[in-house]
């Protein structure tokens, strides 16, 4: 199997890299970054619009540039590499997936060119404070009215929650708390009345909000996919959103992997580099092991979500967030004993790696959650 990338695929890769090193030179231009009104530079975000970063897995149909997921493995590269903070992942992936996996024709010609061009941004609100890590325990309900639906309930940790226009909201509209049937996906504007955000900054620098719904009233034409079948399009974006962490965890593993061994090759000892000191060579060489065998997952879960097997699809991306979540602490762990104490400071840039990388592993399921996954599906490779 070739796995080099295409020129074109060439091409994307040098812009990216040229614009997050330009951007994302120095940790004192991302801490600026963060002071802005939304926590991330809305220049940066212009320029990603106008390099058509914002349209790349759109088709070209609905306005975009037909990328698919090695497009966005990608730039989630170099964003990672760069711990970029704009809201790539939530508007782009998340509510981006949503619309082009399950948007009626209506809707991506209103909504998909606005996020094409920058002024659009989305933000899923999924996660309730019972739910842990499981996509169908959702208790926020959608009542039907003559007008459309009426929503109510209570959605914790949206990602980008604070900048974003519209919300892609999950509601059960029938069934039970845990059921996987019952369950509708919204478009709610985030003006809409009865709705409240309370934003907050994460450990990782970013922005979190909790989003409130009291009898924020919708009309039938907000509802994405079919009625009561919201799940299976639900598993399939967030199984998106997991291979796109997982390759931008594999970018900051990069990072941080790289100026370990920078500074084990300055930083001096009795007299001499403690780069020169085998024991920390081993360790360097055991941190580039585990971030090829992230990059080789995160390849792997990239190739696999175009895969029509939905348990194949499932357990192929469980396989990969279960290696990138490993990979990821203990390079970020080992990062910070080479280190030393600079490795915990805020003033070193190294430090904002290790705690993207501690909450990536907790983003849409942890280790435990992923590797319980793949059990029950009996493992990757079949048994008979």
């Amino acid at each position: 199997m070739n796995f080099d990338l295409t020129s074109e695929q060439m091409l994307l890769k040098d812009s990216i890299d040229r614009l997050i090193a330009n951007r994302y030179g120095s940790l004192e231009q991302r801490e600026a970054y963060r002071k802005e009104p939304f926590g991330f530079s809305e220049a940066t975000w212009a320029q990603f619009g106008e390099l058509g970063l914002l349209g790349l897995p759109f088709s070209e149909q609905d306005g975009g540039f037909g990328g698919g997921p090695v497009e966005t493995m990608i730039v989630m590269e170099a964003l990672g590499r760069g711990l970029a903070l704009e809201p790539y992942l939530a508007t782009v992936v998340l509510g981006g997936g949503f619309l082009r996996l399950g948007g009626n024709a209506e809707q991506k010609a209103r909504y998909i060119p606005q996020i094409v061009e920058g002024s659009l941004k989305l933000a899923l609100a999924q996660s309730e404070r019972q739910a842990r890590f499981d996509l169908s325990d959702i208790a926020t309900v959608a009542r039907k009215t003559k007008e459309g639906y009426v929503i109510n309930g209570r959605k914790s940790v949206v990602l980008s929650g604070d900048s974003a226009d519209l919300f892609v909201v999950s509601a059960r509209t029938s069934g039970e708390r845990r059921d996987q049937n019952g369950i509708t996906l919204f478009l709610v504007e985030a003006d809409a009345l009865g709705l409240t955000r309370h934003t907050y900054t994460t450990q990782d620098g970013g922005r979190a909000s909790e989003i409130t719904f009291s009898d924020v009233t919708v009309s039938s034409d907000s509802v994405l996919g079919a009625v009561d079948e919201g799940f299976p399009l639900l598993e399939r974006v967030v199984g998106e959103a997991v291979a796109a962490l997982s390759a931008e965890a594999v970018g900051a593993m990069e990072a941080l992997h790289q100026l370990t061994v920078d500074y084990l090759k300055t930083r001096k000892q009795f007299g001499v580099a403690i780069g020169n000191f085998q024991t920390l060579q081993h360790r360097a060489v055991d941190m580039l092991t585990a971030l090829e065998q992230a990059r080789s997952m995160g390849m792997y879960a990239a190739m696999m979500l175009e895969s029509n097997d939905v348990d194949e699809r499932r357990s192929a991306l469980a396989a990969a967030k279960v290696q990138i979540n490993r990979s990821a602490r203990f390079i970020g762990q080992e990062a910070v004993q080479l280190h030393g104490g600079i490795g915990m400071t805020m003033e070193y840039i190294g430090a904002h790696y290790f705690k993207r990388l501690t909450t990536i592993e907790c983003l849409f399921g942890d280790t435990p959650h992923h590797l319980r996954q793949v059990a029950q599906a009996g493992g990757l490779v079949s048994s008979d």
